[in-house]
């Protein structure tokens, strides 16, 4: 894959420099280290795709899955059982800055318009600010594994996409409850 042949596209707006940023372009340093520019991930920036690269580096052949590699930074439960009984469901606590830095970028997408800050919301209001963030740290590092492992650029669907994906979700799930009580559930048409 070439990568001087794709140009990197203009810095996403709403995304302002930190006073920690490096004094040179770092954007288009680690798109030529991994072929991705990490400014259009939502959530994400240079930095924190800078500290989880020093992590985790960019061959992440070490990991069998995005499941794998999940579990090593700490943001899968434990399911911990003795005798059939869970006994705890909590994830594990790891030192990993790659951890710390996925959760601080699940963090930053509450004010995003995106379909990842708006799946964040919805997480937040259902499970409370921890669960979610949690949730949301772990989406967002499944996400970088299959960046770097499959080399695609990321697109976003929107906060539109997602509202009306939910939507869909809702009302199919609202027709089979209603069948199984023998009603029928009538749409109304929206303009």
């Amino acid at each position: 894959m070439d990568i001087q042949a794709q140009p990197i596209g203009p810095k996403p707006k709403g995304k302002k420099g930190s006073r920690n940023a490096p004094q040179f372009d770092l954007r288009t340093e680690l798109y030529r280290i991994t072929g991705i520019d990490w400014a259009q991930v939502n959530g994400m920036d240079v930095l924190t795709a800078q500290t989880v690269l020093a992590e985790s580096g960019t061959d992440l052949s070490a990991f069998a899955s995005e499941k794998n590699f999940a579990s090593w930074l700490g943001l899968c439960p434990t399911n911990e059982q003795s005798g059939g009984k869970i006994l705890k469901r909590r994830t594990r606590k790891v030192v990993n800055r790659a951890a710390t830095a996925f959760r601080n970028a699940a963090a930053t997408l509450l004010r995003s318009q995106s379909y990842l800050g708006a799946q964040y919301r919805r997480l937040r209001t259902r499970l409370g600010a921890p669960k979610a963030i949690t949730a949301m740290a772990r989406k967002l590092a499944c996400l970088f594994y299959r960046l770097i492992k499959h080399g695609q650029q990321y697109v976003d669907n929107g906060n539109e996409y997602y509202e009306a994906k939910y939507r869909e979700q809702q009302i199919r799930s609202l027709t089979k409850r209603a069948q199984k009580l023998g009603l029928q559930l009538v749409i109304p048409k929206t303009v």
